[in-house]
């Protein structure tokens, strides 16, 4: 079993325009809202791909029936830590030339007593799991520690997995021994503090978290694909070329084929190639929509890992 925490939900509202008027009347051709958020998202992608998937995290009263009825539809087991309010909104305007502008909200405030019966509910959820993922923001006044205190709870033999902001990632860090990183190339030059420019860049930046602990590094490349690597042996895998709608929930996407590839023993460079298929299936979707299984395995066929 996969769990997944979502420290901070969101309702994902994405429009879609024929070309972003700044300063001026836009008209909507299209508008879909979906309730994720990003470790959610991977939950979802777990389920799709046949793996048992179970999401935790914190929820909000006014939205909490949408958000359930979203994961029962993939057949995600969830168990929440539910506060007052309502879940934060978040925009993704798309226009024609699929360029993507994000407006993220902040969401509700968390009291102190909920923070810490996440940390409790993590501890006695990841007792029976192989991997734990942590992905996403945190809500408004939780400090970057929080990641910290939430994955130091989770047992030493469960593989943890961390997508989030580089302050986030690096309370993580601190914290315990991570299994893997996903960061995408605008993260990588802001924890590595250089940019990044080559496959050996890349490679270079990865390797100042595999000095830090982390064990795996995946470095997502947008639409040239993805590096992983361990600090001696890399792989790449370039995605295949097909038309994108949306690259809402790539990333997720990613991260959840990761995470089964994990709890299966895959060999890496497997679990590179299950990791791009399901990244670039998600971007033929619409809005914030995950991949599909029937798609993922069309693309699977055609991507291939070679080591660098």
């Amino acid at each position: 079993m996969i769990l997944s925490i979502c420290p901070n939900p969101s309702i994902d509202c994405t429009i879609e325009l024929d070309y972003l008027n700044v300063g001026k009347l836009n008209r909507i051709d299209n508008k879909v809202e979906t309730y994720s958020g990003k470790a959610l998202n991977v939950a979802i992608g777990v389920a799709r791909l046949g793996e048992e998937s179970l999401a935790t995290g914190f929820m909000f009263d006014n939205h909490k029936r949408m958000f359930e009825h979203a994961l029962s539809q993939d057949n995600v087991k969830y168990s929440f830590v539910y506060n007052k309010g309502n879940a934060r909104t978040n925009y993704k305007i798309i226009d024609k030339k699929a360029m993507l502008t994000e407006i993220n909200d902040k969401g509700e405030e968390v009291s102190l007593a909920k923070q810490q019966e996440l940390i409790d509910r993590v501890a006695f959820l990841s007792q029976n799991v192989d991997i734990a993922v942590m992905s996403g923001s945190l809500p408004k006044g939780v400090p970057h520690e929080y990641y910290g205190d939430v994955v130091k709870a989770i047992p030493d033999n469960v593989k943890v997995i961390i997508d989030a902001e580089a302050d986030n990632t690096k309370a993580a860090m601190f914290s315990r021994e991570i299994h893997m990183v996903k960061p995408n190339l605008t993260e990588l030059e802001v924890y590595a503090g250089e940019k990044i420019r080559t496959k050996a860049d890349i490679i270079r930046a990865a390797c100042k978290y595999i000095d830090r602990g982390v064990k795996y590094v995946l470095a997502s490349m947008g639409p040239e694909g993805a590096i992983i690597t361990d600090g001696t042996t890399s792989w790449f895998c370039k995605s295949a070329s097909v038309a994108v709608n949306s690259t809402v929930g790539s990333g997720d996407s990613m991260v959840a084929a990761a995470s089964v590839a994990f709890s299966k023993g895959a060999p890496i460079d497997e679990l590179l190639r299950q990791a791009v298929a399901a990244g670039t299936a998600a971007v033929t979707t619409s809005g914030t929509n995950l991949f599909y299984k029937d798609k993922y395995e069309e693309i699977y066929a055609k991507v291939h890992a070679v080591k660098i």
